[in-house]
């Protein structure tokens, strides 16, 4: 059933990047979204945005994997923010309190217009 995740880094200007994530997060992920976090936080990047619509499965490793890189971001002083979220997916974001450390929006748009708002 396991379907390899990988991660692409679109530069949305010189302090935000886009990961958009495809398949699914598990501890196998690990490598391929700490390159993409490494990737997406070259330069000045301020802002590192996830996108979830490619994701079919997260499961306890892949939310760890989420909160190792919430760590580096702030560490970096960045800021994490989040959009194409299932419902599940949200409410398990509820659920461990991770909706409280990266914003979650309901599409790339108003992730983008979040990014141009002041932290």
């Amino acid at each position: 059933m396991s379907n390899e995740m990988n991660a692409t880094v679109r530069k949305l200007s010189a302090s935000a990047s886009v990961i958009d994530i495809h398949g699914d997060i598990t501890a196998q992920a690990e490598e391929s979204l700490m390159a993409a976090y490494s990737q997406a936080s070259q330069g000045n990047t301020k802002t590192i945005i996830l996108n979830f619509e490619g994701l079919d499965y997260m499961n306890s490793s892949g939310i760890g994997l989420l909160v190792t890189m919430l760590i580096r971001v702030q560490r970096q002083k960045q800021r994490l923010l989040a959009f194409g979220l299932s419902e599940h997916y949200q409410q398990i974001f509820e659920l461990t309190r991770l909706n409280e450390a990266i914003a979650i929006y309901d599409d790339e748009t108003a992730a983008v217009t979040a990014v141009a708002a002041p932290a």
